[in-house]
């Protein structure tokens, strides 16, 4: 389980002098050896701090291994809305879910277990980010935007990704605790993971959710398109399939609202990602099916132009 580490974060990020800086010390209280990477990133309206943390796994590419390597990426725009809102916003809660597993990789590998596979595990850190208007309910804006974000994050390096995001903003989804997308790929909505299925339910000992995906979810922002949010944002920026982790509910809910973050879906989101690491680095668990891409790609060919901002 999860629960320290995500009621010692929450408490760490729920202010306003929240930072990078605080959450690298709070990592290596943990794992005083633990490869944290900080820095402020600016943009339009604003700044961040950038947090990345790798943890090099027994056999993976770290140490010359041939172990996959897997992105657990927490998206946002921010952890606060101050000065309009008082407190941690329900964006937050991708950044707050990632960094719990963080925290608990650091946690095992201190303790000596460690996953086959490395793990980059990023998100950022903006105790005070803008909002803006969007249907049913306004969304949280972001000091930078997703493109700097993914060129930040996104890396060859990455043999798959999850991508976790507050998604509570939308009548498509209307579920608690978490649910995922089908695997995104070079422009193709494929088909779901049965691994990831199955996972999410020994995680949630119930029913898996699927949440819906429209072709324009995973265009990049800035094409004036219509988006659920930023949870596959990811998947403009990389040949390597991407699936989101949805923290949902079941009615519309602001990014921007505070009070609205809930524990133990925050924890089951964080578990479940941990999870798939484990089972990402041993090769027990797919994204999507090889021989299957390769034929939708024959009959139907390169779809990788969905990944940028199209015709001018």
């Amino acid at each position: 389980m999860l629960i320290k580490q995500v009621i010692e974060l929450f408490d760490l990020l729920d202010q306003p002098a929240a930072s990078g800086a605080m959450v690298e010390k709070y990592l290596k209280s943990i794992d005083p050896e633990a490869n944290v990477e900080v820095y402020p990133l600016v943009g339009a309206k604003g700044k961040t701090d950038m947090v990345k943390v790798r943890i090099p796994g027994t056999h993976g590419k770290a140490s010359g291994g041939n172990a996959p390597t897997i992105g657990l990426l927490g998206r946002l725009g921010g952890l606060g809305a101050r000065p309009e809102r008082i407190g941690f916003v329900s964006d937050g809660d991708g950044a707050l879910c990632a960094l719990s597993v963080a925290a608990k990789l650091l946690d095992m590998k201190a303790k000596g277990d460690r996953l086959e596979g490395d793990v980059f595990i990023s998100t950022h850190v903006c105790p005070d980010a803008p909002t803006r208007p969007h249907k049913p309910v306004p969304f949280m804006d972001s000091p930078v935007n997703m493109a700097q974000v993914n060129q930040e994050e996104v890396t060859d390096e990455l043999d798959a990704i999850l991508s976790v995001d507050t998604t509570k903003g939308n009548k498509i989804i209307n579920t608690r605790n978490f649910s995922i997308s089908p695997t995104v790929m070079q422009g193709y909505i494929l088909k779901v993971s049965e691994d990831l299925v199955n996972m999410m339910e020994v995680t949630l000992g119930k029913p898996a959710h699927v949440f819906a995906l429209s072709q324009q979810d995973i265009t990049p922002y800035g094409n004036d398109l219509y988006h659920l949010n930023s949870i596959l944002q990811p998947a403009t920026a990389t040949k390597a399939p991407v699936v989101g982790v949805a923290i949902s509910t079941e009615t519309p809910v602001a990014g921007c609202a505070t009070g609205a973050s809930h524990f133990s879906d925050i924890e089951e989101a964080a578990r479940y990602m941990l999870e798939v690491a484990k089972a990402y680095g041993r090769g027990e668990v797919s994204f999507y099916d090889q021989e299957e891409f390769a034929r939708i790609k024959s009959l139907y060919g390169d779809m990788s132009h969905f990944q940028g901002l199209g015709k001018k």
